[in-house]
């Protein structure tokens, strides 16, 4: 009988000892996973992400970025924050008017450097106003290849010889011979049609000239 009672004793012993084991692991496990999951937590804060704008197509230099094509040219991407630049486009607001200074290509990240403010262009006129001409008023008119953005001088043929009448003039719009506009990216349709910023008191001047057959377009490379 004793012997008996010895054996239950060890028995339920084992048992306790087992059941204390299995406990203790479980809690370890807990302690393990509750641990896993705040470095996760502590990781992914460290990692926060945050919303930019990248090229979604290449923007050549000069294009202009208004509300009608903004979604054309940008596309919006998540980023780990510490990899944005601190000039980076994070803002659709922040787009509208901006004019490319520069080809840029594809997926590149969009930043305020990479493009010209056209209110910055316009300032510097007392009272811009937009004036057309038709490519066959202006001789070759730079070979017909004239884009939005682009910066040209025009020359009067009977001037004083001393340069330019206008310097730097701002190319706004082009249109093909449908009226169509020329996006910056077709290289090869000859403009028709071509707008430009002038200030209100050269216009009257530059038809006059127009008028007389006189003025010849440069296209500025820079």
């Amino acid at each position: 009988m004793k012997t008996r009672r010895k054996t239950r004793k060890t028995k339920t012993g084992s048992m306790r000892v087992r059941t204390g084991g299995v406990i203790a692991a479980l809690a370890a496990s807990a302690a393990v996973f509750i641990a896993m999951l705040q470095m996760e937590k502590n990781i992914l804060t460290r990692y926060e992400r945050g919303t930019v704008f990248a090229a979604a197509v290449e923007i050549p230099r000069g294009q202009l970025i208004t509300e009608d094509n903004i979604n054309y040219y940008f596309k919006e991407l998540q980023l780990d924050k510490s990899c944005i630049p601190p000039t980076a486009l994070t803002d659709a607001g922040q787009a509208a008017g901006l004019a490319a200074c520069f080809d840029i290509e594809e997926v590149t990240i969009l930043t305020t450097g990479m493009f010209t403010q056209m209110n910055m262009i316009l300032a510097k006129m007392d009272r811009p106003v937009v004036a057309g001409f038709k490519a066959d008023d202006i001789y070759q008119v730079a070979g017909g290849v004239l884009r939005t953005g682009d910066r040209i001088n025009i020359y009067s043929v009977g001037g004083d010889g001393e340069g330019p009448v206008w310097r730097d003039i701002f190319v706004h719009q082009v249109f093909d011979a449908s009226g169509t506009v020329i996006p910056n990216a077709d290289t090869v349709t000859a403009a028709a049609r071509v707008n430009v910023f002038l200030d209100e008191g050269d216009v009257e001047e530059f038809y006059a000239l127009l008028d007389e057959g006189s003025l010849r377009v440069v296209k500025l490379l820079k």
